[in-house]
């Protein structure tokens, strides 16, 4: 099938629908690189597609689909920090292209959590807190945790990448 077949995923093509989920999913440079564009075959037939590409398809056809409810399970984990803030901002955001749907995000990754409705933090199969950002840091349980947890270990990683860097710099001097 094409690129656009796989968002379209039978349903009827509405020209604005189409070119806003394109744009909100972080495709439309995707599809300027496509030797067809979007009438690029993709699959065992067509071309590859790299796991980010394969996961913003999914979400667009999802996007475009038009329904009351979607799930969400980590669908940022195989884009990169730049098109993760792109998709959240303009698909699943408070200001995205499904905010007057109900959406439930499962994900890992702390840095839209501040802009969410509802966390339920699950420890161990349970939910262990639930709340807004704000209330379940001022709580001072899981959730809090598990967030300094989270920031120390990119300041971690941080230190690590400077010395790297710095190791590098008197080698190469």
């Amino acid at each position: 099938m094409t690129l656009k077949d796989n968002i379209l995923f039978g349903k009827k093509y509405l020209k604005g629908l189409y070119e806003n989920t394109v744009e909100s999913c972080a495709l439309t440079e995707d599809l300027r690189m496509l030797p067809d564009g979007d009438s690029t075959e993709i699959g065992e037939k067509g071309i590859n597609l790299s796991g980010g590409q394969k996961q913003r398809i999914n979400l667009a056809r999802s996007v475009y689909s038009n329904k009351d409810l979607y799930l969400f399970d980590d669908p940022l984990s195989a884009v990169d920090a730049h098109v993760g803030k792109h998709i959240f901002q303009n698909v699943m955001g408070p200001k995205g292209i499904l905010n007057k749907k109900t959406r439930i995000l499962v994900t890992h990754g702390i840095s839209f959590l501040p802009e969410t409705d509802l966390i339920l933090v699950v420890n161990d199969g349970r939910i262990s807190e639930m709340g807004s950002y704000e209330e379940l840091i001022n709580k001072k349980g899981d959730f809090s945790d598990f967030i300094l947890e989270q920031l120390q270990h990119a300041e971690d990683q941080e230190i690590e990448t400077e010395t790297e860097h710095i190791w590098k710099d008197l080698e190469s001097a």
